[in-house]
C-alpha cells in the first residue's frame, strides 16, 4: 500500500492527512501554534512555529498510523495566502510574519488606492486592502528599515516550511496571486508593482514560479531526521488552502459553489473567467482554465474562537446551549468585525460589536449571536455575488471547521436560504493529499481522486419561515453597521 501526505497551515494549527491509494484516510493529526497581537490591529506568527508543528504532526501521524515512512510516495503543503516570511540570504527569519488578518497597513493601502489603483485593477484583479502582502511589505520598509535592509529572500507560509524540508525557493502561481505584486494577465511577477518594493522580478528576492503539482524538491537528510520522513521523498510545491478546499469539496465545474466557515469566511463560485470587482477576490483554480472568484468576511470561525478563548467553554457545550435560544437572540446582534471587514465594505477600521444587550441575555444568547452575526456577514457576501450576477447553482458545499457544527450549519442555511451539502472531508489537507497522489501516480487524474476519496454525507435544508425572519433581522444588522461606521472612523 502506498500513501501520500497533505499538510495544511491554518490560522492556529497545522493539520496533516495521511491518504492511502485506495482513498482511505489512514490517519489525521493536528498541532496548534500561537498568534501574537503586539498592538491593536496587529497579528503575527513566528514561521519557526510552523516548522516545529510540521515536525511534530508528521512524527505523531506516522506513530499513530503505523505506516512506514518508505511507503509515503509524496507530500504537498498548503496555507493561507498573503503571509510573507522575510529572511536573509541564508533563509534565516528576520521578523515574525505579518498574518493576513493584520490591519496595520491602512496608510499603505490608501497610497496604493490613490497612486496605483489602475495598475492593480488591471494586473492583480483585486482591490488594495490590508490583507495583501504588498501593503504589508511597504509598511515594513517604512517602519522597520533595518529589517528591510537585511531582507534577501521573500517566501510565503507554505513555501517557508517546504524550504525547511527541501531547501528550495519556489512558489506557485495561485499563491503569487495573493501577493498583490503578481500580474494575473501575464501569470508572472509585475514589474511595476515589484518596483514599489525596490526590487526587480529576477533579482533573487522573489521565489521562482512553478505549478502547484510540480515537484519542488526532496526531503533532505536533516529534514528526514527532524520529521521521521524518508530522505528523498518528493515534495510538491503545493498551493493555497482555499483552492485545495474548493477542490476537495468537488467544486470543479462552472457554477458550483462553496461556503467556508473557517478562520475567515468565504463564498466562492467556480467560473471560466475572472470577475474583477471591488467586492471579489479572484484566484485561478487548480483545474486549468477555471477560476474561483469569491467574497470574504475576515473573522468567521475566528469570532467563535475569540469568544471561546475570552469567555471560556467547550465548543459542543456552547453550541448545545445556543441551539436552545430562539432565532434573533431576543434582540442581541453581533457584528464580526474583529479585524475590520472585507466584503462588502473593504474597511479595516470597522470593529466587532454586541448591540441590544438586555439583563435577560445569557452566555448562550451571546454564543448564538456570534453564530448568527457570522451568518449575516456571509449573507452580505452572498448579496455582493448576486449584484455581480455570477451564474451559480442553488446549493453549496459547506466547508471549514465551523461547517462541522449542525447548529451553526442550520443557522447559515436559514440565513442564506440555501441547501448546504456536507462532504465526508473537505479539508485543504485532504485536497493537498489528493494533489500529491495524482502527481505521484496513485490516482490517474484529479477527477478520479475526487471520485475515490470523497462522498456526500448530509444535506441541511433551510426553514422557509426562519429564512423570512432572518431577512427582517438582517435589515437591523445592516442598520446597526451603518450607524456605527462613522464612530469607528472618528466622525462624531
Amino acid at each position: 500500500m502506498k500513501y501520500v501526505l497533505g499538510i495544511d497551515f491554518g490560522g492556529g494549527a497545522s493539520k496533516a492527512v495521511l491518504l492511502a491509494e485506495d482513498g482511505r484516510i489512514a490517519a489525521v493529526n493536528t498541532v496548534e501554534y500561537p498568534t501574537s497581537y503586539p498592538h491593536p490591529g496587529c497579528a503575527e506568527q513566528d514561521p519557526r512555529d510552523w516548522y516545529s508543528a510540521t515536525c511534530r504532526t508528521i512524527g505523531e501521524l506516522l506513530e499513530k498510523s503505523g505506516v512506514d515512512a518508505s511507503e509515503i510516495a509524496a507530500l504537498a503543503l498548503d496555507a493561507a495566502t498573503h503571509t510573507a516570511v522575510l529572511t536573509d540570504e541564508d533563509f534565516r527569519v528576520l521578523r515574525p510574519a505579518i498574518y493576513w488578518t493584520d490591519s496595520r497597513s491602512t496608510r499603505e493601502v490608501h497610497f496604493l488606492r490613490e497612486k496605483y489603483l489602475d495598475v492593480i485593477e488591471r494586473e492583480v484583479l483585486h482591490q488594495p486592502d490590508t490583507i495583501w502582502t504588498l501593503p504589508q511589505l511597504l509598511w515594513i520598509r517604512e517602519n522597520e528599515p533595518e529589517v528591510w535592509k537585511k531582507t534577501r529572500r521573500i517566501l510565503f507560509a507554505k513555501d517557508f516550511v517546504r524550504h525547511q524540508l527541501t531547501g528550495d525557493h519556489v512558489t506557485d502561481m495561485i499563491e503569487a496571486q495573493g501577493s498583490m505584486f503578481f500580474d494575473s494577465s501575464r501569470m508572472d511577477w509585475s514589474e511595476t508593482l515589484c518596483g514599489l518594493l525596490g526590487s526587480s522580478t529576477d533579482g533573487g528576492l522573489l521565489p521562482k514560479l512553478v505549478h502547484p503539482s510540480d515537484i519542488a524538491g526532496e526531503i533532505t537528510p536533516k529534514a528526514a531526521e527532524e520529521t521521521g520522513l524518508r530522505a528523498g521523498t518528493p515534495v510538491l510545491c503545493g498551493t493555497t488552502d482555499t483552492v485545495m478546499e474548493v477542490f476537495a469539496s468537488g467544486a470543479v465545474s462552472p457554477g458550483q459553489m462553496t461556503i467556508k466557515l473557517a478562520t475567515a469566511g468565504r463564498i466562492c463560485v467556480v467560473t471560466d473567467r475572472a470577475y474583477p470587482s471591488r467586492h471579489l477576490i479572484n484566484y485561478s483554480h487548480i483545474v486549468p482554465g477555471l477560476w474561483y472568484p469569491g467574497t470574504a468576511t475576515k473573522s468567521c470561525a475566528a469570532s467563535f474562537r475569540w469568544f471561546r478563548d475570552t469567555f471560556g467553554g467547550e465548543f459542543q457545550e456552547l453550541a448545545d446551549a445556543a441551539s436552545k435560544i430562539p432565532a434573533g437572540c431576543e434582540g442581541l446582534v453581533y457584528h464580526p468585525y474583529l479585524n475590520g471587514e472585507l466584503t462588502p465594505y473593504a474597511d479595516p477600521k470597522l470593529c466587532g460589536s454586541f448591540v441590544g444587550i438586555r439583563a435577560g441575555h445569557t452566555k448562550a444568547h451571546f454564543t448564538r449571536a456570534v453564530f448568527e452575526g457570522v451568518a449575516f456577514s456571509m449573507l452580505d457576501c452572498r448579496c455582493a455575488l448576486e449584484e455581480i450576477r455570477i451564474p451559480h447553482e442553488e446549493t453549496a458545499v459547506a466547508i471549514g471547521g465551523g461547517a462541522q457544527s449542525p447548529v451553526w450549519r442550520q443557522i447559515l442555511a436559514d440565513v442564506l436560504g440555501m441547501t448546504l451539502i456536507r462532504k465526508e472531508n473537505t479539508d485543504s489537507s485532504l485536497g493537498s493529499a489528493m494533489l500529491a497522489g495524482t502527481a505521484a501516480g496513485l490516482f490517474p487524474s484529479l477527477e478520479t481522486a475526487l471520485h475515490i476519496c470523497t462522498k456526500e454525507v448530509s444535506r441541511t435544508e433551510p426553514d422557509p419561515e426562519r429564512t423570512k425572519q432572518y431577512a427582517e433581522l438582517f435589515r437591523r444588522y445592516k442598520a446597526v453597521q451603518t450607524a456605527l461606521e462613522p464612530i469607528y472612523h472618528g466622525e462624531f
